[in-house]
């Protein structure tokens, strides 16, 4: 039965490589994916958050369509962290990862299917997130209400609204809850979800192609826009004023705007003041990780879609280890569930121990040093694929140093587990970041920085402080 999985697991890796295209296959799965089948689910393990979000957003149809051509049937898709396989990555493989993100953004062009370059709206997206759906917790608890009034009055209840956290927690979910209920309404709500990346692609496609009266009409026109990741925008001028121009326009005739971000308004840096300004002008509302008793429920809810029975002390076992993130929780989950068919046993407490001890405590860790990078990219308008690689330009060496000295100051992390998790770096390199961000902060330095409205100086100081004060909210 194993070796059967194998092989479906492998013929739908090969189909996905056609899909994509070898040199996006190489960039993004070879060697820091792991594809494993069980109950009508795939699950995608990725080697970090910021790799399993990339692949999630770029690629999930292609994904979707091998395992339908190859199994024959819909497999529902899940990606969860695997910390072990960012082990496997190459330097070159990280680096190739940083140079893709980075040309796709110069180049402007769109990756994802339905870029409408004319002025009729594209098809509505398949959006997975319903309101319903959503397990409601006391860090999601004020988030969700105030979804549930912008359904309700969209335009005039909250405007704009501006929800952060982590990644994973349910921003994600709250912004498509809100797009598929306006749409279930019939009310004939002209609404639009799309990425602060797609954005961004979209208006620079249709500035190279000359339609951008067409691209204004498409957004300005709206009664719902619904931004998620805005943090994109970072470090994008003519991108920020096409967006700045487009929200005053919504905003001013009463419709409603709705946006999520990794980062609070005022820490996503490189963003124009007049922008922070307009997102900070409604309601900004953090997102925070479940607690137990919600880590639970969301678990027993996933178990209850897969038609598994898993008792209540499992549940806690691994709601106990998982505590920021409910993708890994999911993944988590399904992990379990894959390790008990293969040994044809019931789900216990004994086989998660088993099959989930090494993988929890990796997991539990890297996360932190996730939430560190996170902050701190958003902060630099940089994204982890830049500290992960060898680029050692201003921004990119600073924020790195800053990150690293962080993820020793503030988790568990040894400088070399500090160096494998950021990039498979030498260990002294870590090492010689921690000595000299310290140095810095004790002789209250000022640093500087390329930003897209020139060069930066601020008191290194300050800028630590900010980021931790982030990471801690």
């Amino acid at each position: 039965m194993s070796l059967q999985k194998s092989d479906v697991e492998g013929r739908i890796r090969g189909r996905l490589a056609e899909l994509v295209g070898n040199q996006k296959y190489k960039v993004w799965f070879h060697n820091s994916t792991h594809f494993a089948m069980a109950d009508g689910f795939l699950k995608v393990g990725v080697p970090n958050i910021f790799v399993g979000n990339w692949i999630e957003t770029h690629f999930a149809e292609a994904i979707s369509n091998a395992a339908r051509e190859i199994v024959g049937k819909e497999l529902e898709i899940s990606y969860a962290i695997e910390p072990r396989l960012f082990t496997q990555i190459r330097k070159a493989q990280l680096n190739s990862q940083a140079d893709f993100v980075t040309k796709l953004a110069e180049r402007g062009v769109r990756e994802m299917p339905g870029a409408a370059i004319d002025n009729q709206i594209a098809p509505k997206p398949r959006l997975r997130g319903k309101l319903g759906d959503f397990v409601v917790g006391p860090g999601s608890e004020l988030a969700h209400s105030i979804a549930q009034r912008v359904i309700e009055n969209p335009g005039h209840s909250y405007n704009p609204v501006f929800f952060h956290g982590g990644s994973g927690i349910g921003k994600t979910h709250l912004l498509q809850g809100i797009a598929n209920a306006l749409e279930d309404q019939g009310r004939g709500l002209r609404w639009r979800y799309v990425s602060g990346e797609s954005f961004t692609n979209e208006f620079l496609l249709s500035l190279k192609n000359g339609t951008l009266e067409p691209f204004r009409r498409r957004y300005r026109e709206l009664d719902a826009l619904l931004i998620d990741d805005v943090h994109f925008l970072a470090n994008k001028r003519a991108t920020q004023d096409e967006f700045l121009h487009t929200f005053n326009t919504i905003f001013s005739i009463g419709k409603q705007i709705v946006l999520a971000s990794d980062a609070h308004p005022k820490m996503i840096g490189q963003l124009s003041e007049s922008l922070v300004s307009r997102f900070v002008s409604g309601i900004v509302v953090k997102i925070d990780p479940p607690d137990a008793t919600t880590r639970c429920e969301i678990l027993r809810r996933r178990a209850a879609l897969m038609g598994r029975q898993v008792p209540a002390d499992v549940l806690a076992y691994v709601s106990e280890k998982i505590v920021s993130n409910v993708r890994e929780l999911e993944g988590a989950l399904l992990k379990l569930v894959a390790a008990a068919d293969v040994i044809h046993s019931p789900i216990s407490l004994a086989v998660a121990r088993q099959s989930l001890d090494d993988h929890l405590a990796r997991t539990v860790q890297i996360l932190t040093v996730n939430d560190i990078e996170q902050v701190v990219t958003a902060y630099f308008g940089l994204t982890p694929a830049d500290l992960h690689s060898s680029r050692k330009s201003r921004t990119v060496a600073l924020a790195r140093n800053i990150a690293m000295y962080l993820a020793r100051k503030d988790t568990p992390l040894s400088f070399p587990e500090i160096a494998r998790v950021m990039g498979n770096k030498n260990h002294t390199t870590v090492l010689l970041a921690h000595r000299k961000i310290r140095r810095q902060l004790e002789e209250d330095a000022r640093v500087a920085w390329l930003a897209a409205a020139g060069e930066q100086t601020a008191p290194l100081r300050e800028i630590v402080a900010k980021i931790e004060e982030q990471i801690r909210r």
